[in-house]
């Protein structure tokens, strides 16, 4: 205040002097004009100086006087209200160190411990001091905001940083706390009174009926009704029951998290009805809250059902924020005793491939036998078709060396298959992209071919994830379904033009088969067996298809040392690690899971392996433990009893110790 009141005289002399100049100027022109005027203008301009000298410091002490009062008295306003502030206010060093603390903040904290929280605020506030050292250029005095509960109240904390020290960049800050909770109350309320959408069905309904007694059947409806219609009035639901197997579920977004706590619990009581040892009810529920009408949370809701039932059911998800979360899904996939989806997805699929002029086919990344299986019999459809098609695959991989091997020896195939570049040069508007052995957009042979094409079809048996492909045209996907080449070979057999498949493909097929159900082993069911007699009888040579999978004595004496290392965690899953790192060591971690399961009171198996820069997992289960469960948490997927992972910034130490984590979270909420 002193520097203005310095700056308010410094304007009035400066004014006082301008004047001056001017009538200086003018009494110089007058007496060369006139040198009469000399003198006189002599006298009169000294006179002017000394009246001008008088009256300035007159001035200059009035307004002095003034402006010291003036000064006074916004000081001490000033210091009043800070003193007397309304809000809880305290000025801080940077250091942490309590400076000065408002009458009002001592009254609002009497009762409560303020040192803990005022620690905490200054370490927020030596990490921006940082930022502010780091920055040189950085001299604003920005706002504080932060929100802190103190007690039971919630209070918002408003401030700012001031330079005490011109040269040296030395704060202290001023903070004013507000009584923010009220405010805090009523958007929790808000949030807290917005709806939910839920949609609830009970999984192969009308399967499940057929297989019980006419005169049972209103005991077992009125018995599921029963128990969905008290899990929702547990959360004071409205439940509306839409069609004889589906539910529409309305609730205020308050219980979502009594729900999450409750882990769906109605899953279990379904289960839990005794009908007999064969047959078991099931439900797949999917609740959204996101969208800003109801319309558009059941349409969200309706997009995580498709997600659900893609996992094969048995399970719930909870649609937030753009994420899903599981709940359940440990039962086997149930197989469906009809074929007619198959039936209208070939027929869908042999239009789309009509009004196609070029089919492109594509797997995903390091392909299979099952993946290149059904490429082939998708590619043979196109040439019936009279469509010129192409396979998008890389056979150099190690799994399929002996596979390319008889290939190239087959002419036709020479230009057939691609690599993902000459495919990109190729593709127009008219081509047909069909995707098979994988739903996922980040697994594909090629992101950039997915971005280039109209028309997409899926053909997979994969549990559906979170990052599927939402721009596909037709989507054939069925958990139940032991491989890629089981669908597409039941799509062979119900296209209205008869499929002549030449041996090789045949032999592909029956591969693909014969590798994902290990020799028939697993996710074997009656249309597994089904398909491989069709391929048999299109000429399928077994023993040729064998050698295909035939090991050399080195990566056989890899997989047993993997075995002979093995540890068992809760009691009967066995972890072993493959610390040789080759490209191949993803096939081979496989390999060894696959032979961990064939020892005695082993239930599952999980081998570790460096891929590159990442550290890859496969895992493997007879079906009593769920193995997709376990590596979907750390990023995986796959099947009940086959699943994989890839885990990047993390040693294969640390990537074992997570995956026990994990394994243990997962028998820990089979528990509870």
């Amino acid at each position: 205040m002193q520097n203005n009141n310095k700056r308010v005289l410094d304007t009035l002399v400066s004014k006082t002097k301008i004047y001056l100049a001017i009538i200086f100027i003018l009494l110089v022109f007058i007496c060369i004009k006139n040198t009469y005027m000399i003198i006189p203008s002599i006298i009169i301009f000294a006179l002017i100086l000394i009246y001008s000298y008088y009256t300035n410091n007159k001035r200059k002490s009035e307004l002095s006087e003034t402006l010291q009062d003036l000064t006074l008295t916004v000081d001490s306003a000033a210091k009043t209200s800070l003193i007397n502030s309304p809000f809880p206010l305290i000025i801080l060093e940077t250091d942490g160190n309590l400076i000065w603390r408002s009458s009002k903040f001592a009254s609002e904290f009497a009762n409560i411990d303020i040192n803990t929280y005022i620690q905490e605020l200054s370490i927020d506030i030596k990490d921006e001091i940082k930022k502010r050292q780091a920055n040189s250029k950085d001299k604003t005095n920005r706002d504080i905001i932060k929100q802190m509960e103190i007690g039971k109240k919630t209070y918002k904390i408003l401030g700012k940083y001031v330079n005490v020290k011109k040269n040296k960049r030395e704060y202290m800050v001023i903070l004013y706390f507000i009584d923010d909770t009220e405010n805090v109350k009523l958007q929790k309320e808000y949030q807290d009174s917005k709806s939910c959408v839920g949609i609830i069905m009970v999984d192969n309904y009308e399967e499940t009926m057929h297989q019980i007694e006419s005169e049972e059947r209103p005991q077992f409806i009125a018995e599921i009704d029963k128990y969905i219609y008290e899990w929702t009035d547990e959360t004071n639901g409205v439940l509306i029951k839409t069609e004889k197997d589906r539910y529409i579920y309305l609730f205020e977004q308050r219980y979502l998290e009594k729900i999450k706590e409750d882990k769906f619990s109605i899953l279990d009581k379904i289960k839990d009805i005794d009908i007999n040892e064969k047959i078991q009810f099931t439900l797949s529920i999917a609740i959204s809250n996101e969208g800003a009408t109801d319309k558009e949370k059941y349409k969200s809701a309706q997009a995580a059902m498709d997600i659900v039932l893609g996992r094969g059911g048995d399970q719930a998800v909870i649609r937030e924020n753009d994420i899903y979360k599981f709940f359940g899904g440990r039962a086997q996939e149930v197989e469906k005793r009809t074929k007619v989806k198959a039936r209208i997805v070939a027929q869908a699929l042999e239009n789309l491939i009509k009004e196609s002029k070029k089919v492109m086919i594509m797997g995903h990344t390091n392909p299979d036998m099952d993946c290149v299986g059904a490429s082939l019999g998708i590619y043979r459809l196109a040439k019936t078709l009279e469509r010129n098609a192409y396979i998008v695959v890389d056979t150099k991989t190690p799994t399929l060396e002996a596979f390319r091997k008889s290939i190239e020896k087959d002419e036709e195939y020479e230009d057939v298959i691609i690599n993902k570049e000459v495919a990109l040069e190729n593709v127009d508007e008219d081509t047909l992209l069909v995707i098979v052995d994988t739903h996922k957009a980040n697994y594909v042979e090629s992101s950039e071919l997915l971005e280039k094409v109209k028309e997409i079809v899926i053909i997979d048996h994969h549990r559906r994830s979170a990052d599927f492909i939402e721009e596909a045209t037709l989507t054939f996907q069925e958990v139940y379904a032991s491989s890629a080449s089981e669908l597409v070979t039941e799509l062979l057999q119900y296209v209205e033009e008869k499929i002549e498949l030449e041996t090789i493909e045949a032999e592909s097929l029956y591969a693909g088969i014969m590798m994902d159900t290990k020799n028939f082993t697993f996710k074997t069911g009656v249309r597994t067996f089904e398909a491989a007699a069709y391929l048999r009888k299109c000429g399928v040579d077994i023993i040729r298809v064998k050698k295909w999978f035939q090991s050399d004595l080195e990566s056989f004496n890899r997989i047993a040392e993997i075995v002979k290392k093995a540890e068992i965690v809760n009691d009967t899953i066995a972890i072993s690690i493959c610390e040789e790192e080759e490209k191949d060591v993803n096939i081979v971690c496989a390999k060894a899971a696959d032979e961990l399961l064939t020892i005695s009171d082993i239930t599952a198996s999980f081998v570790i392996g460096k891929l590159d820069e990442k550290v890859c997992i496969s895992g493997r289960s007879i079906g009593d433990i769920n193995v997709q469960i376990i590596l979907e948490k750390l990023g995986g997927g796959g099947h009940i009893t086959l699943a994989g992972a890839q885990v990047e910034g993390m040693t294969i130490e640390e990537t074992k110790q997570e995956l026990i984590n994990r394994i243990n979270e997962y028998f820990s909420e089979i528990e509870s």
